[in-house]
């Protein structure tokens, strides 16, 4: 067996996509006889995958590194590799700043990060991964970059122009995370909706749905980051007939004031926003809807919140997140101005929460004495952590299953909810034996 070249560790920040390509660098690593340490501290290299979306991505993404610089000036370091896009953003004033870091390597240059450690690209591993997720949950990138206008958001800048993969490629590749044990897969992209359009000629997620559920142990596809904008009308039929599709979307909104919405160059208008969710909850009963929205973009007054806050509480979204306006160079929102200042952003943001909550605590009594299906991620004692179809790993909902000492992680189970707080449920097992798929 050849010799280990040293130990080396990873960090990875930022969001789903950015997993997937750590977990796919991982692979090669470890082929190019690297032994992978779980923390900093433990390996020769550490190799930090960042994020450079918003401010706050940007400042942890900073805050790790100059951890990892220090580590090696206290010699328990050799080198420290950062990739991703906060480095493909900003590598000239990075490298500048912050010289101790041996390269600064940007996103999808995956043959640059294993050469800046001795290695090189093993092309026949190409598409396999260490996953990082539990064996039983797997993310699963369709596509790279994006082509939307939106003039918040840097990712275009970033990643480029939106790239479909083959459809053979990504089922190809589905095969194998099943084969080795998912029973969850999360699709995920920039803007999953427009899967397939430039290679194709045509959207083609529906169609990439259905022959994902024909692949043997999986039971559950999560569709995430569909835009709004050109909605496909057949997804929406797929979601409806297709019973491993889960009965969850994520369909980011963002603002739902025309005059925010328009100077977001988001490509739709409150009307067609408010017509696409009641078609989706219309032909698709019981569907969870996730989404996200910006508060503090600039020109948004007291009275375009005020619509945006009515329409969360109107709409009742199952699941929300909430994120505060960041000023992002070369995006189109730049020449604005940052107008809002910060403490009514965070105001803005603490009253759509505080709606949201309210909501998810009503929604969440709902289910008080119902049968619930949960997917295990983790035991904790004698307790096993959960999710429902309607939630995502790591964003949404848990559902703390008690009384649950035969009960396996990577298996569903049926559970009966006893109680609930905001954004948890809280069962107990129906029975004491895992469902066979």
């Amino acid at each position: 067996m050849p010799k280990k070249k040293g130990k080396i560790s990873f960090v990875t920040l930022g969001c789903p996509k950015n997993v997937v390509d750590s977990e796919v660098l991982l692979k090669q690593l470890y082929s190019n006889n690297w032994e992978l340490a779980s923390e900093t501290e433990h390996g020769d290299v550490a190799v930090i995958n960042t994020c450079g979306f918003i401010e706050d991505a940007k400042r942890e993404s900073i805050d790790t590194i100059l951890e990892a610089v220090q580590l090696k000036k206290q010699g328990k370091l050799r080198k420290v590799i950062v990739m991703g896009c906060l480095s493909q953003r900003y590598e000239a004033q990075l490298r500048s700043e912050i010289p101790e870091v041996d390269a600064f390597i940007g996103a999808n240059q995956l043959e640059e990060v294993l050469l800046s450690v001795g290695g090189s690209l093993k092309k026949e591993l190409l598409g396999e991964r260490i996953l990082l997720t539990p064996a039983h949950t797997a993310y699963l990138k369709i596509s790279e970059g994006c082509d939307r206008p939106c003039s918040f958001c840097a990712i275009p800048l970033i990643r480029g122009p939106h790239i479909s993969r083959p459809l053979e490629e990504i089922v190809a590749e589905a095969r194998a995370l099943a084969a080795a044990g998912a029973r969850e897969l999360v699709i995920i992209a920039q803007d999953s909706t427009y899967y397939g359009m430039e290679i194709y000629g045509k959207r083609r997620l529906a169609e990439l749905l259905r022959h994902l559920s024909e692949i043997r142990g999986l039971e559950w596809l999560r569709v995430m980051y569909a835009f709004p904008s050109g909605f496909p009308e057949d997804l929406i039929e797929e979601f409806k007939v297709n019973p491993k599709i889960c009965r969850y979307l994520d369909l980011p909104v963002q603002h739902v004031s025309d005059s925010i919405l328009s100077s977001m160059r988001r490509g739709v208008d409150s009307r067609t926003l408010k017509k696409l969710i009641a078609q989706i909850r219309s032909r698709v009963p019981g569907i969870a809807l996730r989404t996200t929205i910006i508060v503090g973009y600039p020109g948004e007054g007291e009275r375009e919140f005020q619509e945006l806050l009515s329409f969360v509480k109107e709409t009742r979204f199952e699941r929300l997140g909430v994120f505060t306006y960041s000023r992002e160079e070369d995006t189109g929102a730049y020449a604005l101005g940052d107008p809002v200042p910060e403490e009514v952003k965070d105001e803005r943001r603490n009253l759509i929460m505080e709606a949201q909550q309210q909501i998810s605590l009503e929604m969440n009594r709902d289910l008080l004495g119902q049968t619930i299906r949960v997917l295990v991620d983790r035991k904790e004692g004698d307790a096993a952590i959960g999710r429902t179809e309607h939630d995502a790993p790591e964003i949404d909902n848990e559902v703390t299953i008690n009384d649950a000492a035969d009960l396996a992680a990577g298996q569903f189970y049926d559970a009966v909810v006893v109680d609930s707080g905001e954004y948890d449920l809280f069962a107990v097992p129906l029975k004491k034996k895992a469902q066979d798929p």
